[in-house]
């Protein structure tokens, strides 16, 4: 499946976008599992009824409110998991390239070094001028 290299500049946004939703969905799952408590005052049930005071738990929303947060956690598993397919698309066509130019793309793209980081991490006798015309010319084939 050929993979349109224009792809690659969304890989670091998807990347985040996964982080971002799980850190989101996990807001919603804590959010189900709290109980909020609460002390009353209440009378007693047996002569001479004086008044007692009496914890309660419960869960801080309705049902409504529980339908609300399933919808929004099952739009939040969609978008990470088309986030993710972008990651997985990517990994799957770098897997395709030569090994130099892969090394070039996680530095420069991945990363976001500047090409005479990516340079001297290829060392060589690398310019930066040359990694950056090497990747141009990668990126410009079809």
């Amino acid at each position: 499946m050929p993979v349109d290299k224009q792809i690659l500049y969304q890989y670091i946004d998807a990347c985040e976008l996964v982080k971002e939703t799980e850190r989101e969905i996990e807001q919603i799952r804590r959010r189900r599992r709290e109980i909020v408590t609460d002390k009353v005052k209440m009378s007693d049930y047996e002569f001479p009824f004086g008044q007692i005071s009496c914890t309660i738990h419960g869960i801080p929303y309705d049902v409504q409110d529980r339908e609300m947060q399933d919808r929004k956690e099952r739009i939040l598993e969609e978008r990470k998991a088309a986030a993710e397919a972008i990651k997985l698309q990517v990994e799957e066509w770098l897997a395709t390239v030569p090994l130099r130019m892969q090394r070039i793309i996680r530095y420069k793209v991945f990363e976001g070094m500047t090409w005479e980081e990516v340079a001297q991490r290829m060392g060589r006798k690398a310019t930066a001028d040359s990694v950056k015309k090497e990747f141009q010319r990668f990126m410009a084939e079809k």
